[in-house]
């Protein structure tokens, strides 16, 4: 029943909660399940909906609330130019800003040496900033190696 519901609120554009309102961020869903910790502040809106996109795709999140996320970017050498609102720590790996968790979990499936992905700023329409009616904007999700070498992991351009 349950998957029938998100089937339709999928087909339908409706959000069940509040902020998945782009069906795209639920294809390549899997069971595969990851403990992750998001550092956030308590007013940002945005942080809350990815949070809830990461637990759609069966992630067990960890919320820290925080006066000030920068200490733990800068703890866990984010880069200034990746930033955005939110950090995470998954598997020994950082993730930062609006990464779709169909990347994350493609991330943590292969053997790399990839130490953080990023997603720079607040694209909208990416999950998290999909709200209905939001602005698709093409966004690239980045990664930077144990060499501190930046690539490009994915690409966003028409969802």
């Amino acid at each position: 029943m349950k998957k029938m519901i998100l089937l339709l609120a999928g087909l339908f554009g409706l959000s069940l909660n509040g902020y998945a309102g782009d069906s795209v961020w639920l294809e390549g869903k899997t069971d595969q399940q990851y403990e992750i910790t998001v550092y956030r502040s308590a007013s940002c809106g945005c942080c809350k909906g990815w949070i809830s996109h990461l637990k759609d795709h069966h992630f067990s999140v960890k919320d820290v609330v925080v006066n000030d996320v920068t200490p733990h970017k800068q703890r866990l050498g984010v880069p200034a130019k990746a930033a955005s609102c939110h950090t995470a720590e998954v598997n020994g790996k950082v993730i930062e800003g609006h990464v779709p968790a169909q990347d994350i979990k493609r991330l943590l499936a292969t053997n790399n040496d990839i130490k953080l992905l990023a997603v720079p700023g607040m694209p909208s329409g990416g999950p998290g900033m999909d709200g209905v009616g939001a602005r698709k904007d093409v966004f690239t999700v980045y990664s930077m190696d144990s060499q501190n070498r930046v690539g490009s992991f994915s690409h966003y351009a028409d969802y």
